[in-house]
């Protein structure tokens, strides 16, 4: 199946979405759709459909979307006394998360982008099959150590100075960046290219997800960034508003201001929900192979557990919850076996809340 017919597929089968939404309180139990589910992959003409090996649950991809996934998890240990089965939860980034997951190696992969064409492709290729699901939004942050007491903000135009390739080997020192800024050297720390975060962040500043610096302390694990930070004075750092949150009293972010006379502001729960911190926010997903799904009665209670328990449980670890709409519109994706991605497979940066559940809703 190529990705102009995957596409063509999602948005037909998307064409009812309309009309389901007008139904009040429709939401329904996925165990009793699961005759939809199939039916839905049959449309697709899906000849051998790859599914991981069971038993058990494989998670990965995402190191910023691990947090959420990492507390539902023990929740959900707590909420099943126990008996849920083995959970093999790890991270290796959303690129390489995907690798896995589109090999049938893994039943969910988390994600701080939305999967891309050749994701998609690599996916069909191999008869993976997935639903698309936000869970949550992100505040990119970008942090200094408390030590610098220099710089409290940055625009948008300073970060693509700092981290286009041109950059490499020349933008060397903080009084580079701004004239007034002291003469120190400048330490930089960062995702590692297979993080989504690497994508997203190169993506809104220097317009190009692949064309960052390569001269910098990389990392696909973000506790080893916030190291980093911590315990380098002339350190200047991006990650995922949650390992900011769990560090804040030995963290600095800085305000971030887009241009265009918006001004500088600082990322937290309500800038995002009111769309002012822009354009780091961002929908934070997990992935599922709906073909798992049918064969493992496992994924499918905690799939289902995940997406029931996500607006309580996201705010725990730092992150900003979506509206009640957000998450009834995922609960119905999943009971009605809505396959594929309303992002076609390019990125697109800068989304806010309200964006987000638009796409969701037309689906």
């Amino acid at each position: 199946m190529t990705l102009q017919t995957f596409i063509s597929f999602q948005r037909l089968l998307g064409a009812c979405m309309v009309m389901a939404l007008s139904i009040a309180g429709c939401t329904s139990n996925p165990a009793t759709d699961s005759a939809q589910t199939q039916a839905a992959n049959a449309a697709q003409g899906l000849k051998n459909p790859v599914m991981p090996p069971s038993p058990g649950i494989k998670i990965d991809g995402s190191s910023t979307v691990f947090p959420i996934s990492e507390l539902m998890v023990k929740q959900y240990r707590r909420t099943t006394d126990a008996k849920a089965g083995p959970i093999d939860l790890k991270f290796s980034g959303t690129g390489g998360g995907f690798k896995k997951f589109c090999a049938g190696e893994t039943d969910i992969n988390n994600a701080s982008r939305p999967i891309l064409k050749e994701e998609i492709e690599a996916c069909g290729k191999a008869g993976v099959r997935f639903y698309e699901f936000p869970i949550a939004f992100d505040a990119l942050t970008v942090v200094v150590n408390p030590q610098n007491t220099w710089a409290n903000d940055i625009t948008v135009a300073e970060l693509k100075k700092i981290w286009e390739s041109a950059a490499q080997g020349k933008i060397t020192n903080w009084n580079q960046i701004r004239a007034s800024y002291p003469d120190r050297p400048l330490k930089l720390y960062g995702a590692g290219k297979d993080s989504g975060t690497f994508d997203y962040f190169n993506e809104v500043t220097i317009g190009d997800p692949k064309a960052s610096r390569t001269d910098y302390t990389a990392s696909e694990n973000d506790n080893e960034l916030v190291a980093g930070v911590l315990k380098d004075p002339n350190a200047l750092g991006y990650f995922g508003l949650a390992y900011y949150e769990a560090k804040h009293s030995q963290l600095k972010a800085l305000a971030v201001d887009p241009g265009k006379g918006r001004g500088a502001v600082l990322p937290s729960r309500e800038t995002v929900e009111k769309a002012q911190y822009r354009p780091f926010s961002r929908p934070l997903f997990i992935y599922v192979n709906i073909v798992a799904v049918q064969h493992k009665p496992e994924l499918q209670a905690f799939v289902t557990y995940y997406l029931n328990n996500a607006k309580q449980l996201v705010p725990q670890v730092g992150y900003i919850p979506l509206p009640d709409e957000g998450y009834r519109l995922t609960n119905l994706h999943f009971s009605q076996g809505k396959v594929g991605t309303v992002f076609e497979g390019v990125p697109q940066p800068d989304l806010t809340i309200s964006e987000l559940l638009r796409k969701q809703a037309v689906f």
